[in-house]
């Protein structure tokens, strides 16, 4: 008996699409490299959460009070390769964003977008305002989306035939890498479940492959599991204590969809909802909308911020190249399958980018950014709540850190090395002690009481000779030390009016029962 075998050939648009993404995804890479070197060469420097993720990279751990640990092997290897160049710390989250548009392109080449219908969504991916803002800095919000996409194009290529041995493990990595990046993953993996469990194709969730998967996933979720429970559901009493204390604005349901619009790119809304609008309509993709009005709805309920929705959007854009491409199947380009199959709109695309692109991406000087912004009309849409700065909080976030590292090192310098050698530094916030941390040498050890600082310890700093950056008054500090001199101020222009109204003190014999050695506990900011 003569035994056949029968070859299947891959799938001839693959290979097309593979070097399509891969040419969109060079450019958003070559566009956040060039940026970042921009950035520093006009006076912008680091924003203040890198310092923070900088330093959690210098204490790796399977968890941490306000993320995971993802973001922090991100910033140990940045600093590992690159020092303290600017553009070499933000490079990997500039990778996260360009897998980002990679991603967008297969998708959409999985739910049978052709070239043209492929380059018109990872065109808005590309440009999306939300993006450009969030994959140039050091953060973990640029690699959501590398971690979300992943778990759709699984589930897309298992209903179309493809491995569920090999997509529900690539499913069940990226999932449970997603969980240590940051805790919003969850929310989505709920949302797709619920998805899934509202259409006829919730039959996937019930093979022996998915339930590898979710315990794979699982699996690799667990050590930070474990890090919460030892440190008292860190992460939870951070959310808690964030929204009793009001810390994020908080947006009405219509408000909060507005700016999903408005994050997204006003033209881009053109080709996402008419994703969305294709998805529902489809009863084999359905559970795909569903997915993401379960998501939407869960964001507005729980009064996330409105960016927390922004990881989700790739899958519909991908889903509205499709449905641009049906819709327009008559015209010549996208009959002939051209990569610009729509090339005014493409232009418009482009220069309107340009155009706004300062609102989203520091490329000015900030003297011309004001009068920019005076002239547009832009409104400043913080997402915190507090006292408005004179530039957006996304930019005068990077101003005063050098400053203050500058007056301290002076400070300690000017130390006897008596002092110098008992004295401690106390910050406000992880900013400040990341700053110093970070751009500082040879200074004493700093503390702080601010989320993971706390968990880091008082590093026997005691009350012999500290130097406290404060906005208490000076008579705080004469109650319960014996000398009080203010020897700096915080008070860039640029910088956040919080960061502005502090004083660097010079403090000598204080009582030792408030010293952070002594009274640590009392230390504890978990916000």
């Amino acid at each position: 008996m003569t035994r056949t075998t029968v070859i299947q050939p891959s799938d001839p648009t693959l290979r097309p699409a593979l070097q399509l993404a891969l040419l969109f995804a060079t450019i958003k890479l070559v566009f956040h490299i060039a940026s970042a070197l921009w950035q520093s060469h006009i006076g912008y420097g680091y924003f203040r959460d890198e310092f923070y993720y900088l330093i959690c990279g210098r204490h790796l751990a399977w968890g941490y009070v306000d993320q995971g640990p993802i973001v922090a092997v991100q910033a140990r290897l940045a600093e590992t390769l690159f020092g303290h160049s600017l553009v070499g710390i933000r490079l990997l989250s500039a990778l996260g964003g360009a897998i980002r548009v990679a991603l967008t392109g297969l998708i959409c080449w999985s739910l049978g977008g052709r070239r043209s219908a492929q380059a018109l969504a990872m065109l808005f991916v590309l440009v999306a305002p939300i993006y450009l803002g969030i994959d140039g800095i050091l953060s973990m919000n640029s690699w959501e989306s590398a971690f979300w996409m992943p778990c759709i194009l699984a589930l897309i290529l298992i209903f179309r035939g493809s491995s569920p041995r090999l997509w529900w493990t690539i499913f069940g990595v990226s999932a449970g890498l997603g969980l240590l990046n940051k805790p919003s993953m969850t929310f989505f993996l709920i949302a797709l479940a619920l998805g899934l469990l509202l259409t006829p194709q919730r039959k996937v969730l019930f093979t022996r492959y998915a339930a590898a998967g979710i315990g794979l996933l699982v699996l690799i979720a667990l050590p930070n599991l474990f890090w919460q429970m030892h440190h008292h559901w860190a992460t939870l009493e951070f959310l808690h204590n964030g929204r009793v204390a009001g810390k994020n604005t908080r947006l009405p349901p219509l408000s909060f969809i507005a700016n999903q619009i408005f994050t997204l790119g006003l033209l881009g809304a053109f080709v996402w909802i008419a994703g969305l609008v294709h998805l529902l309509r489809q009863r084999d993709r359905r559970w795909l909308g569903l997915a993401y009005c379960i998501f939407l709805v869960g964001m507005v309920a729980m009064g996330a911020k409105d960016y927390y929705v922004s990881p989700i959007y790739p899958f519909l854009f991908a889903a509205g190249g499709v449905a641009w491409q049906r819709r327009f199947a008559h015209q010549p380009r996208v009959q002939t399958d051209r990569t610009i199959a729509w090339p005014i709109l493409t232009l418009v695309v482009i220069v309107l980018t340009a155009v706004f692109l300062p609102a989203d991406t520091p490329v000015l000087r900030p003297a011309t950014f004001l009068n920019y912004a005076h002239t547009l009309h832009l409104p400043n849409s913080d997402s915190e709540t507090g006292k408005r700065a004179v530039l957006p909080q996304f930019y005068a976030d990077r101003f005063g850190w050098q400053e203050e590292v500058n007056q301290i090192t002076t400070a300690v310098r000017q130390l006897s090395p008596e002092d110098r050698a008992q004295a401690g530094i106390i910050a406000d916030n992880y900013g400040e002690a990341g700053a110093l941390d970070f751009l500082g040498h040879d200074l004493p050890p700093v503390v702080s009481g601010h989320n993971n600082y706390w968990l880091w310890g008082p590093h026997g700093v005691g009350g012999k000779v500290l130097i406290v950056i404060s906005g208490d008054p000076p008579q705080h500090f004469q109650n319960l030390c014996r000398e009080v001199q203010i020897i700096g101020n915080m008070n860039h222009p640029l910088a956040m009016p919080f960061e502005q109204r502090k004083k660097i003190y010079l403090l000598h014999d204080c009582e030792e029962d408030r010293t952070p050695s002594k009274n640590w506990a009392d230390y504890k900011f978990y916000y």
